[in-house]
């Protein structure tokens, strides 16, 4: 037997560089780059080997850890989970950056991979620089917080354990069930170690995408379910997505009369502009989905967890008849709200169930409700779209104090409203651009109001809400889609979290176009303060007063000059006109761009015939707070089901 005499580094890198996965026929190679922020525990040995010219992995110099990770979880979902970029940091504060990102991507199921350095496995030197020392357990490292948060997490502390842990973290990462953050922490002693590694541990080695079949009893049951509904809605979850199943749910709802709706991770699996298309579902779903979930009798949930924005907090489905069919690969999100299971993969589960619809010669009991609804928001698009600034002006959120406006205006000259941002973004982009958003409010208006035909065409970061996910995604997605213009949709909030990874698109050349709405402050949870009885509490970005309050002036923050000294080209847009005017310069440009736009505070979308429990405080020194608890969570909460 031929063996390989390398360090245990060298040896993660050889074998990284001979994986491959299949799927739908196709070959690909799963590892060609590495996101990498070098210090010690990492540089010597992982970025020793990494150095070495006998591997085609490109490595790329990460500027935060959590931001290039960000930016791997976007160019892994972006790919349909068919490629990954690992991502390796040094000990300590480097790796426990790292930990929320590992938590956004096993959340989403997406697969990332981590290296992050650790203290010696001999423990020779101890303690060293940026250890954390557990004085009950010294097998203890910063790199424990990742269990939680990682689907497989092992610790090298001999080289020769090297192949049982890859082997098992390619297991997971290339499994659609079980995929997630993978951890394999590599104490900086033992990277730099040598073995004699078996020729067989580099083969070159091909992962199949399996789509299992669901089993026969489940189908027949769900069958039963649907069969016998007057008026069923599908949900299409992202699993739809990864597993490629937009042909398919179009087909279902076309020859059966059923109409379908997005969650944020599902949105675009299938065209906007179809008939059967109702927008987003749930509590930050459109007006047309939610009211017909709530007569609905049967809801076929595919690919989705059912969180509580998807379900209203299971609220939305109120129809006491409505029965849940969950076709999803997961056993363990198939069987939430007391679903009818159908465990498998959503193409092939669904293309079952198309062809024992047609057996059961079904059709639903739909007549004009689906246009009818249709045709209502349509008209509610139009009113959020010619929604502006003038003499009347009155907020979307009725919660907001007039002289806010005027704060805001004076600070920033800003006078565009979001929800009328978005329209004519929607109109100067091109229609086969990707978009990026998560946290905050920017979702919420872009799974009612954003529409696209192009598959993968929008990429939220909801499962996880992870704000500061927007700009190290777009480097992602771009990565991914080289062809295609990428914008990132991203609250002034979550901007100053972080883009870090700005950096990065300079250095290497990568166009992405941030798109910054300012509206002076974490405008969500604003509104949901003051929607609930508080007033605003630390949530707008204003000086500190003379009653040591922060209800000074708003602060006016220039993103526009943060991005021209990254090298971004760089516009402010405070009206329309220079919206527009930007967007079309925006097209022209090879470099990366960001444009600063002022919107209006409480001018993006309200909710829609929809609920979100969020733990009002029963008791309260504020009247209005109790009156909240009473009349919301308490007269809600007698609709939610129970389980």
């Amino acid at each position: 037997m031929k063996t390989y005499h390398l360090t245990t580094a060298q040896a993660l890198v050889k074998f990284l560089d001979s994986q491959y996965v299949l799927s739908n026929g196709e070959e690909i190679k799963f590892v060609e780059h590495m996101f990498a922020i070098f210090g010690h525990g990492n540089v010597l040995g992982l970025g020793e080997a990494l150095e070495e010219d006998n591997h085609s992995i490109q490595v790329i110099q990460g500027r935060n850890e959590q931001g290039m990770c960000h930016a791997a979880i976007g160019y892994s979902k972006q790919f349909n989970r068919k490629k990954i970029i690992p991502c390796t940091s040094s000990v300590g504060p480097g790796a426990a950056n790292m930990v929320t990102a590992a938590a956004t991507a096993t959340v989403n199921h997406i697969p990332l991979l981590l290296f992050p350095g650790d203290t010696f496995a001999s423990r020779r030197p101890d303690p060293v620089l940026q250890q954390v020392e557990c004085e009950n357990d010294l097998t203890i490292t910063t790199n424990d917080t990742f269990k939680p948060v990682c689907k497989y997490f092992d610790r090298i502390t001999r080289p020769e354990q090297l192949m049982t842990a890859m082997l098992n973290a390619m297991r997971v990462l290339t499994d659609p069930k079980e995929t997630g953050a993978v951890c394999i922490s590599i104490p900086q002693d033992t990277g730099g170690e040598v073995y004699d590694y078996p020729d067989y541990f580099f083969a070159k080695r091909v992962h199949r995408i399996c789509r299992p079949l669901p089993d026969p009893e489940e189908l027949n049951d769900a069958v039963e379910i649907v069969s016998k509904s007057k008026k069923p809605i599908v949900v299409v979850g992202g699993g739809v997505k990864y597993s490629e199943a937009g042909k398919e749910i179009v087909e279902l709802c076309e020859k059966f009369n059923i109409p379908f709706a997005e969650t944020q991770a599902g949105k675009s699996a299938c065209p906007s502009s179809h008939p059967y298309c109702l927008g987003g579902i749930g509590t930050t779903g459109t007006l047309c989905a939610n009211k017909l979930a709530k007569i609905s009798d049967c809801i076929i949930a595919v690919g989705t967890r059912l969180t509580d924005f998807t379900t209203a907090s299971k609220w939305q489905f109120q129809n006491p008849n409505c029965r849940i069919v969950a076709i999803n690969i997961s056993r363990y999100h198939a069987s939430k709200m007391d679903a009818q299971s159908v465990v498998g993969d959503a193409k092939e589960s669904l293309k079952l169930l198309i062809d024992r619809l047609v057996e059961q010669d079904y059709k639903s009991e739909y007549k004009q409700e689906i246009v009818q609804e249709k045709k209502l928001w349509n008209e509610e698009m139009q009113r959020l779209e010619k929604y502006s600034y003038d003499e009347t002006f009155e907020p979307i959120i009725k919660s907001l104090n007039k002289s806010t406006i005027d704060d805001f205006i004076h600070a920033t000259g800003g006078i565009l409203t979001q929800t009328g941002a978005i329209c004519t973004i929607r109109k100067n982009i091109p229609s086969d651009a990707i978009v990026i958003t998560a946290g905050g409010s920017l979702p919420s208006c872009l799974q009612r109001m954003w529409t696209t035909d192009r598959v993968c065409g929008y990429h939220a970061e909801y499962g996880y809400s992870c704000m500061g996910y927007e700009c190290a995604a777009a480097l992602g997605v771009k990565m991914a889609e080289q062809e295609n213009e990428v914008y990132a949709f991203v609250g002034d909030g979550s901007f100053q979290m972080l883009h870090s990874e700005m950096a990065t698109c300079i250095q290497e050349g990568i166009k992405i176009n941030i798109l910054v709405f300012d509206n002076c402050g974490f405008g969500c949870i604003n509104n949901l303060e003051m929607t609930h009885g508080m007033e605003s509490f630390v949530t707008e970005f204003r000086y500190r007063d003379k009653s040591n309050q922060l209800g000074g002036d708003m602060i006016p923050i220039d993103y526009a000059k943060i991005a021209e000294g990254y090298g971004f080209k760089s516009y402010t847009a405070h009206n329309q006109d220079e919206l527009v005017k930007a967007l079309k310069d925006v097209q022209r440009q090879t470099v990366p761009t960001l444009i600063d736009i002022k919107v209006l505070p409480k001018t993006m979308t309200d909710g829609y015939d929809t609920w979100w429990d969020v733990g009002i405080a029963e008791a309260s020194l504020k009247k209005s707070v109790r009156q909240c608890y009473e009349s919301d969570v308490l007269k809600n909460r007698k609709c939610a089901r129970k389980y």
